[in-house]
């Protein structure tokens, strides 16, 4: 027994010794103080407003010519059929593609917000840095990301002011 209490207190004598600091940020609260980051995504939201406007476009065109199709299609032989339903497919693999070209995994907008946003994010990721090495901590965590599953942080720990005044912004 006394053998076993002599284990469990050399365990918590090394779990302390070894203790790590730990600080907290909220990544949503320093990009709202951050005038770069609300421009480029208000950049952000009018160059989507504008491709998704020209995918609609697209989108409304083939709609009509398939509408039209609807109301002629008695009056059409089968080749004429065939002609504007390989025109209605066209338009809408337009469309679809267009919507790709901006939207998709690798379109334009994700290109788009990649070049306005690296650069800050890499700002705020070298404060975080600069800051931890300074200070000691092991570990920083995103209280605003919901996947952290932080339920209560000291105001204590946290270190979004710190970031920001290191960026500049002071808050």
């Amino acid at each position: 027994m006394k053998k076993l209490m002599m284990i469990c207190t050399m365990a918590v004598i090394a779990l302390t010794a070894s203790a790590q600091k730990f600080a907290l940020l909220d990544m949503e609260y320093i990009l709202k103080n951050i005038p770069a980051y609300e421009r480029a995504n208000e950049q952000l939201n009018q160059v989507s407003k504008k491709w998704q406007a020209e995918v609609d476009a697209l989108n409304t065109e083939a709609g009509t010519m398939y509408k039209n199709y609807q109301n002629e299609v008695v009056f059409l032989s089968q080749e004429q059929k065939k002609d504007k339903q390989e025109a209605i497919m066209k338009k809408e693999k337009e469309a679809s593609d267009l919507k790709k070209k901006y939207f998709g995994p690798e379109g334009e907008l994700f290109k788009k917000r990649e070049s306005l946003m690296s650069p800050i994010q890499e700002e705020i990721y070298n404060a975080v840095k600069e800051i931890s090495e300074l200070r000691g901590y092991s570990l920083v965590l995103d209280r605003a990301n919901q996947s952290a599953g932080i339920i209560f942080g000291s105001p204590s720990i946290d270190i979004s002011n710190e970031v920001l005044q290191k960026l500049g912004y002071s808050n």
